[in-house]
């Protein structure tokens, strides 16, 4: 990664987990409970109220649960036992060890940070769906995100009281709602589709139209609805007619369709828009945006898979998991996706080398003889400029450059983590040790960090000491006047890091016992303070269920932003990770927090 004009294209859209931690991250020693070996899997990186409340499992939001038809996804479809065996009937030739097992469903193996065949051990299935289905996605921090992705994902045992299928199906919605549209994808047809619940139908065509592939509905088309009386499963039957080459079919379920919606339903003409280019035929179907005042998924599934650019007029007003969706969107140009790459990469969706390769592909998209943009300048010289001032200089002007927005700014950071590592620690950069930290830290980068030790102490940077202190692999001692200190030296809510990074050092056992009650108070964060939330969170720590323990810390975070967590709540779910032998990613959450606030 010398230079962004040679960086390879990306693999975006990818149906395997992707990681995005550097090799080795949390090996190093810590101190911590003995558990099974299953449990001490290194994390694997592959997407608002406020989370002060006593329950972390809230109602659904209804308007981000979004149908063909505009109105609110629901777990009730007209799947009939009709449909069901009509399924059953296709996989009737599939030799019986080629069947998929449905009660342990998921995408990653043993290497790729599964977190064991007991992730969700103990616990009620229906609670912790309710919790996932409650959950208000994305979250506040990219680690937590990663985290939560990672135990979605996890090739886990169903939990009890819910079934497989339906379990399955909350997993695909929560990713949807997560911006990680191509694992749901992939995690829906994880699943044999006689094997398909109500739920997992409706979030299965969720994750196909969230990850732009039309051809994703084709497996469930048939048994989904096979009344008819669902005008989106209509059309969803045109368009796998129209790939099956079956020219009339098609053409007959789009009459059907107009009949209920008439000629000139947006809906239906994106649809018959897919069929013409699944035929790849010359039929001409003209989409006037003007008559569309808003936009929602199955629009946005539609328009996005045969490459229309949807205007910034209906963009500008969508979920903010949308822009998550279009960042893994293949047929639209790099130019187009790179902010909503940006904004993905601060999310954890992309790694800080996908990024790389994203602006890569943007600068080659560009006429050879208008090149000039700053940011591709400012980007190649941090990684290969002459001398550390040269790349150091770059790398402020890279970071300054998305400074209007701390999202924007912090995918900077990502991108740049591993230019940032090979700056050699000197006292000459003593005003960006900050941002140098958080940018190494922001990818794990924690043993690069740590060479950043002596140099930040002899300095008297009280700032970037605290990043340290709290990311550093191996424990240190810690007094309040060291935190009191950091908070001083923040430029931005210095009073709100301090007790942040309090609450996270005390959850890594990292504040002593006798200094606890007292240094609590001081910094006014109540460790003590309890709720349903916390104890459920404890009760999975005692049952040694790292997948439940990630899920309830995720909903401990469902916030726009860091400023709006509560202490107290970092402290719990630092805590909690560090129990159940997630100590690194409990780190770098705590890091975040810091950081980012």
């Amino acid at each position: 990664m010398a230079a962004v004009a040679v960086l390879a294209l990306p693999a975006i859209g990818q149906d395997r987990p992707e990681s995005i931690l550097p090799p080795g991250f949390g090996d190093a020693p810590a101190p911590r409970r003995a558990e099974p070996e299953a449990q001490r899997k290194r994390p694997v990186e592959a997407s608002r109220s406020t989370a002060a409340q006593d329950s972390p499992a809230k109602a659904p939001d209804a308007s981000a649960n979004i149908d063909p038809t505009g109105g609110a996804a629901t777990t009730e479809v007209d799947a009939d036992a009709e449909g069901a065996e009509s399924a059953a009937m296709a996989l009737v030739n599939m030799p019986q060890a080629a069947r998929r097992a449905v009660d342990r469903v998921g995408l990653l193996g043993q290497t790729d940070g599964n977190m064991g065949a007991g992730a969700f051990a103990g616990t009620n299935g229906r609670y912790l769906a309710r919790v996932m289905r409650g959950m208000e996605a994305p979250i506040a921090s990219r680690w937590a995100s990663i985290l939560l992705r990672r135990a979605v994902l996890s090739r886990a045992d169903t939990p009890a009281n819910i079934s497989a299928a339906d379990w399955a199906a909350e997993r695909v919605w929560l990713l949807v709602r997560m911006g990680e549209a191509t694992q749901a994808r992939a995690l829906a047809q994880a699943v044999d589709v006689d094997r398909y619940s109500p739920s997992l139908y409706v979030f299965g065509m969720q994750a196909a139209l969230a990850s732009a592939d039309p051809a994703a509905l084709c497996p469930m088309a048939e048994s989904a609805d096979r009344s008819g009386r669902d005008t989106a499963w209509l059309l969803a039957r045109a368009i796998c007619s129209a790939f099956s080459g079956e020219t009339s079919l098609a053409t007959a379920y789009l009459d059907r369709a107009r009949s209920r919606r008439g000629d000139n339903d947006a809906d239906v003409l994106l649809a018959e828009k897919v069929v013409g280019a699944a035929q790849n035929t010359r039929r001409s179907v003209t989409i006037n945006w003007d008559n569309i005042s808003r936009m929602d998924v199955w629009r946005y599934g539609m328009a996005t898979s045969t490459g229309l650019q949807i205007p910034d007029r209906l963009m500008n007003n969508v979920d903010a998991r949308v822009r998550l969706w279009r960042a893994q969107a293949p047929l639209l140009s790099y130019t187009v996706r790179l902010p909503d790459a940006e904004r993905a990469a601060a999310k954890g969706i992309l790694s800080s080398a996908a990024l790389m390769d994203f602006y890569g592909a943007a600068f080659e998209e560009q006429d050879p003889a208008e090149r000039g943009n700053p940011l591709f300048d400012m980007l190649r010289e941090s990684y290969a400029g002459r001398d550390d001032d040269a790349r150091m200089e770059a790398l402020g002007k890279f970071w300054a450059e998305g400074a209007d927005d701390e999202g924007r700014r912090y995918a900077r950071k990502v991108a740049t983590a591993r230019a940032a590592s090979r700056i050699q620690p000197s006292s000459d950069y003593y005003d960006q040790y900050f941002d140098l930290l958080s940018s190494m830290l922001s990818t794990g980068l924690d043993r690069q960090a740590v060479k950043w030790g002596p140099v930040v102490r002899q300095s008297g940077d009280d700032a970037a000491w605290g990043l340290l202190a709290i990311s550093n692999p191996r424990a240190v001692g810690v007094s309040a006047a060291e935190i009191t200190d950091f908070g001083a030296a923040s430029s931005e809510n210095g009073d709100l890091r301090a007790r942040l990074l309090f609450a996270g050092l005390a959850g890594l056992g990292r504040i002593s016992t006798n200094d606890m009650s007292a240094m609590s108070e001081t910094f006014a964060v109540p460790l003590g303070k309890k709720s349903r939330w916390t104890d459920a969170l404890d009760r999975a720590v005692r049952l040694r269920a790292p997948g439940t323990v990630a899920i309830l810390c995720a909903a401990g975070l469902q916030a726009n932003n860091w400023s709006d967590i509560p202490p107290e709540h970092l402290y719990r779910i630092v805590r909690a990770l560090r129990l159940v032998g997630l100590e690194p990613e409990a780190r770098m959450i705590a890091t975040e927090a810091v950081s980012r606030a």
